[in-house]
């Protein structure tokens, strides 16, 4: 036996074991430390779908985390004003909010790419775009200019096109109405003659009702019975061109976010990740219901835009889309991208998704 070699090895077992011992509670220390979080909203508390599933998020890093990260969640108002979250959360007040990122279009067009656009991508593109796409890295890319970071968290999927007073029967009708549609679809009214409003939902029914406003889009059945627009309006238009497959997401102070462990930052991802395909079902089991519900009980007049609207919505989007790539390297960057991620999954879900639903409903004359 060489005994320089067992001296050798009892050293450095003996080395090891001491750098374990003073390692072990540092990383027990680090993973039992409290993490507290202030989250703001552009929802309202409990509304149901967006604001629930905001809360819903919330109460799951908790418990993904096993109470050891713990968010105290602020409704649109109680800490700060729906439209103020962005900044909240960039200054730093706040670590995390949650909205639509098509609100801050107004700081940069790119940002209403990451919400829905007009004549964009449905929710499974949306998935695919962000997350093998390249559509997270040019989001991180807007973000972190203005010191934060976005993850997807929630989707409400295609969304109507919205609640009117009257008849829509050509694209000359919207010529001087007075509509709340925010983000980029907004824009494209505004291409026809309209004039777009952008209202938080707790703003908009009241501005219907008192006639401020002619018209309005929210989300979907589910969402747009909760608010009574059948009380003012009776037409409800489908489908909305301005949000396909509209993502809602979670912004975080990036400097904050820079500092958490891995580890937390992978209980926050998770916790997104599963709302975002939480909100997804939510949506599509409770929208059909929903619309029945509004037709047969409350006198909903259903229709569809026709073709002549619709190729005058495509001919304003044309022009919205050219003022956006006139922006910026960043705006163009991210729109050239949306636009090939669209030819690429449109041209797949054309042979598969589309296809066969409209094979099964067919046969089954659904």
């Amino acid at each position: 036996m060489d005994r320089r070699k067992v001296l050798k090895g009892a050293v450095v077992g003996a080395a090891t074991a001491a750098t374990a011992a003073v390692t072990a509670p540092a990383i027990a220390a680090s993973h039992s430390k409290k993490v507290k979080i202030n989250m703001v909203s552009t929802w309202p508390r409990d509304f149901p779908g967006l604001g629930t599933g905001a809360q819903r998020f919330a109460k799951r890093v908790g418990e993904i985390s096993g109470g050891r990260m713990e968010i105290k969640y602020y409704a649109s108002g109680e800490r700060v004003k729906a439209f103020d979250s962005f900044d909240e959360v960039a200054s730093g007040n706040s670590q995390i909010y949650h909205g639509a990122e098509y609100y801050w279009k107004g700081k940069h067009p790119g940002y209403a790419y990451f919400t829905s656009v007009p004549f964009g991508l449905t929710v499974t593109e949306m998935n695919a775009w962000i997350r093998f796409g390249g559509g997270q890295e040019l989001w991180d890319k807007l973000a972190g200019s203005y010191g934060l970071k976005g993850l997807m968290c929630g989707n409400t999927g295609v969304q109507m096109g919205g609640w009117f007073r009257k008849e829509m029967n050509s694209a000359d009708d919207f010529k001087g109405l007075k509509m709340r549609m925010p983000g980029l679809g907004g824009d494209v009214l505004s291409k026809m003659g309209a004039s777009p409003v952008s209202l938080p939902g707790g703003q908009i029914y009241e501005n219907l009702t008192s006639g401020s406003i002619d018209a309005t889009e929210w989300v979907g059945p589910w969402n747009d019975k909760i608010m009574k627009f059948y009380e003012a309006a009776k037409y409800y238009y489908y489908p909305g061109m301005h949000e396909p497959g509209a993502m809602l997401s979670i912004g975080m102070n990036k400097k904050w976010w820079d500092g958490l462990a891995p580890a937390d930052q992978a209980v926050i991802e998770a916790a997104a990740a599963e709302e975002n395909d939480m909100m997804m079902s939510e949506y599509n089991a409770k929208n059909g219901e929903a619309l029945a519900s509004l037709i047969k009980e409350h006198g909903v007049k259903l229709r569809a835009f026709s073709d002549d609207i619709y190729d005058s919505f495509g001919e304003a989007a044309e022009k919205v889309y050219e003022d956006v790539k006139k922006h910026s390297p960043l705006a163009k960057e991210i729109h050239e991208s949306f636009e090939a991620a669209r030819a690429n999954t449109g041209s797949w879900a054309k042979i598969s998704d589309q296809a066969y639903v409209a094979q099964r409903n067919r046969v089954l004359d659904l």
